[in-house]
């Protein structure tokens, strides 16, 4: 019995000749849930507190992490009005960059692909932040019949 031999294309080859993988479904669930639990560590060491919600999805090239109920009691209040709204967002953008550069590097090695764009936003007033990057590779397998 012969056996197959699978050609590595250059653009399934990292920096270091170590072949890259495209998750499959189950792959690609799995580490949106180690994902999940990594954020949610991260926000409760960082902060002292955690986001109610946290959705991660990995998709095609994209990672987006989305939070909802991220705010402190405190910053409950200073939201109800215009101006302490921009106050809780200029602070939580800050705390959403510091994120992105903390982070980024754990999903570029998780990932094995770099972050080429990203972009994160807070919305104080749905108690609501995301953030989306975008690899410089496909990460997941086709599903179904594309």
């Amino acid at each position: 019995m012969a056996n197959q031999i699978k050609l590595i294309q250059k653009k399934d080859i990292d920096s270091k000749n170590i072949p890259v993988r495209k998750l499959t479904d189950q792959q690609r669930r799995q580490l949106q849930h180690e994902f999940k639990i990594y954020m949610e560590q991260y926000f409760k060491d960082k902060l002292g507190k955690g986001v109610d919600y946290t959705k991660i999805v990995i998709w095609d090239d994209m990672l987006i992490i989305r939070g909802e109920g991220f705010l402190t009691a405190p910053e409950k209040y200073i939201n109800e009005t215009p101006s302490g709204r921009e106050v809780v967002r200029a602070a939580r953008m800050q705390v959403v960059k510091q994120h992105a550069l903390d982070n980024v590097p754990y999903f570029e090695k998780m990932l094995q692909a770099k972050v080429i764009h990203q972009i994160y936003d807070v919305e104080p007033e749905n108690d609501f932040w995301m953030h989306v990057a975008v690899f410089d590779r496909v990460l997941t397998e086709p599903v179904g019949n594309d």
